[in-house]
């Protein structure tokens, strides 16, 4: 019998296009494509590449361009149109190594056999090319003491002889996300590009030896002569918190100077114009426990002068996946607006705002075509997984012209359609609902809300971690709201529970599940609950506030709000919105679930990773013990190598396995069937 993608076996079979780089001629796309490993233990990387034009302008179907045990990661391309990626795989001209480290890789552009061209003890993570002098800049880790390679490579040596591990902080952070920081740290490095088909990349300078926890996070890119890197740069501001500033180094003789700072803006992910002039960057803000909430905006800065000029402020979005046109008269950038990420155009001489894609999708990865024509993105949305479009760069709400694409075409097990009700302070709030095929008045569905991450972001596209077809293709209607605190609702939508979140958000989330159980397709009689981050601190706040659901699913949830501040790898940016314990106890109390403990009726199940430092393991454990204290009917999921996400495919089969009896147990009362392996 032949199952669906939606049955989990074939789900994390699927191959899903993570990425996407123009080539310099503007035609053909180079995609990074994950796909299960041989063993079904992990996701491994490979590069596809994609015909620029669709199947009916004579585009040819995607081919594979690489293929290794270790996988590939992100690509770019030489002027030359030779590819540039990362990869772990061992090198066969090389001296045999115990683990080969990710190094830096070169696929010719009339194909053949790649190479290695470039490597770094402890290996070598994102880089960047120049546009017309082919230079790459590339980032690795490396000891505050190391001169060079060779004084790298001894460091290492002597501290895994001596059998240590330890780290000696003396400022923070000291982890993110999964991973330790330390003691070893970014700098970046700058070399030629390849003499001939034979040659690796040219000597690697040492742009930032002193730069410390400086680069920690840091994005940077090159002026089309090679001569100017611009990156982001952390400085400390006292207490545990830092700005971010922009940088400029000259490639040839490190000397790096301030660009642009500011002591109540951040400026981060640095995009170089073509003619080599401005840098279009985010510039943030993140708010002010007294005052306004965070926000981000489009940002132009002269190289020369480090003026800056913000653009299309007045609409309040908040621009990512930035790109210039190739004349430099203009910016492109996708952001969050209505439950849709539309791509949008801004001209620097008019100033004008236009939106140039008028569906439901989410865009991504921009890449301007070199004639100015076209943007290649990749689209997704609710019912369609990423893949490759072609957009026109001036018609206002084109069509996406979709190419061939080398990830999954799915077909829905379901619809999609929108819910709208009015909170009770008279605000429009908006969810997406995916219902199932048989879903009607004469089959009214169960329903599942899901309370989305972030907290700031919005429930707009495809997501592979959290899939609500899975859910409807066992019968579930799924809600998927945008409550007070999402993006791409103006500002207006963030102050409603600006350092207010539990009360403003959770009468949110009811009046929209109120909402939808009022429609003849939902049967209000069987209803669930689940979220994950910020979603599962809501899932904790709504089991303390109302028994309406019959089960609750919390994953990698906030519980103790005071103990989860001094823990969590993050805690500047939560206290610019919360303050400390001890300077606003009172947005502590108001906030944290754990004081609504004793008033836990509904079954919950709570999961959470041992390696997740955004939302430390702490906090599943004391939700957990709680739970158990109170005679909660719970239980707690357990990913001892897993972190904020579950990332791996055989565990995150069980976590859908688990969840699916969790909910057939208490809302449909069937049997409680412990999961396969479990």
């Amino acid at each position: 019998m032949v199952r669906s993608w939606y049955e989990l076996p074939e789900y994390v079979q699927l191959r899903r296009v993570n990425g996407l780089r123009l080539s310099p001629d503007g035609t053909r796309l180079v995609a990074p494509v994950s796909s299960s490993a041989p063993d079904g233990r992990s996701f491994r990387n490979a590069l596809w590449e994609i015909d620029a034009a669709p199947e009916s302008e004579g585009g040819r179907a995607p081919r594979r361009l690489t293929r290794s045990a270790e996988g590939e990661s992100s690509a770019g391309f030489l002027p030359d149109g030779s590819v540039l990626f990362g990869a772990g795989r061992p090198d066969p001209d090389a001296e045999p190594e115990d683990k080969p480290e990710p190094a830096l890789w070169v696929l010719p552009a009339d194909g053949g056999e790649a190479r290695r061209v470039a490597t770094r003890p402890g290996g070598i993570s994102a880089f960047t090319v120049a546009r017309d002098a082919g230079t790459v800049a590339f980032t690795a880790n490396a000891h505050p003491d190391s001169a060079d390679a060779e004084a790298e490579r001894e460091v290492r040596k002597e501290r895994r002889e001596a059998g240590v591990t330890a780290i000696l902080h003396e400022s923070l952070p000291i982890r993110s996300w999964d991973h330790d920081l330390g003691p070893q740290y970014p700098r970046f490095f700058a070399a030629a590009p390849p003499e001939d088909e034979d040659s690796g990349l040219g000597e690697h300078r040492d742009l930032t030896p002193d730069a410390g926890k400086h680069l920690i996070g840091a994005s940077g890119d090159l002026t089309p002569d090679g001569s100017v890197l611009v990156t982001s740069w952390r400085v400390p501001t006292g207490g545990g918190s830092v700005r971010t500033q922009l940088v400029r180094v000259d490639t040839s003789t490190g000397e790096h100077s301030t660009l642009i700072s500011s002591e109540t803006h951040d400026y981060a992910s640095p995009v170089v114009s073509p003619d080599g002039r401005q840098v279009l960057c985010m510039r943030a803000f993140d708010g002010d426990a007294d005052g306004e909430p965070r926000l981000v905006s489009l940002c132009v800065v002269d190289l020369g002068t480090g003026r800056e000029r913000v653009l299309a402020a007045e609409s309040e979005l908040w621009p990512r996946d930035l790109a210039w046109a190739p004349d430099s008269a203009a910016v492109f950038f996708v952001a969050d607006q209505n439950g849709r990420r539309p791509l949008f155009r801004v001209d620097l001489g008019s100033g004008d705002l236009t939106r140039l894609t008028g569906d439901h999708g989410a865009y991504s990865a921009l890449n301007p075509s070199p004639d100015g024509r076209h943007v290649f993105a990749l689209r997704d949305a609710w019912d369609a997984p990423p893949a490759p479009v072609r957009v026109d760069a001036a018609s206002e709400d084109a069509e996406p012209v979709h190419l061939r694409t080398p990830g999954s075409e799915l077909s829905m097990p379901g619809t999609l359609t929108e819910v709208e009700t009015t909170a009770d302070d008279g605000t429009t709030l908006r969810s997406w609902l995916v219902l199932p095929e048989e879903a009607s008045s004469d089959s009214p569905a169960p329903l599942l809300l899901w309370v989305h991450g972030g907290p700031y972001m919005s429930f707009n596209g495809w997501t592979w971690r959290w899939n609500p077809w899975l859910m409807a293709a066992r019968g579930w209607a799924v809600l998927l709201p945008d409550p007070a605190l999402s993006t791409g609702y103006g500002q207006q939508m963030l102050r409603r529970a600006w350092g207010q979140w539990g009360p403003r958000v959770h009468d949110d989330v009811m009046a929209v599940t109120d909402a939808a159980e009022a429609r003849e397709d939902i049967d209000p009689r069987y209803t669930a609950m689940m979220g994950g981050s910020f979603g599962g601190y809501m899932a904790n706040w709504i089991a303390g506030h109302t028994d309406r659901f019959s089960a609750i699913v919390s994953h990698a949830s906030l519980w103790h709000l005071d103990a989860f501040v001094g823990t969590t790898d993050h805690p500047p940016v939560w206290e610019r919105e919360f303050g400390t314990p001890s300077t606003r106890p009172e947005r502590y109390e108001l906030n944290s679930p754990h004081l609504s403990a004793d008033r836990i009726r509904t079954p919950m199940l709570v999961i959470h990773g041992d390696k997740d430092y955004r939302v430390p393991i702490g906090e599943g454990l004391r939700l957990w013990r709680d739970l158990v204290l109170h005679e909660v009917e719970a239980k707690f999921l357990y990913f001892p190598d897993e972190n904020h996400w579950i990332l791996s495919p055989g565990n995150a089969r069980v976590w859908y396995e688990t969840i699916f009896a969790f909910f057939d147990h208490h809302v449909f009362g069937k049997e409680w069937t412990r999961p396969e392996h479990l």
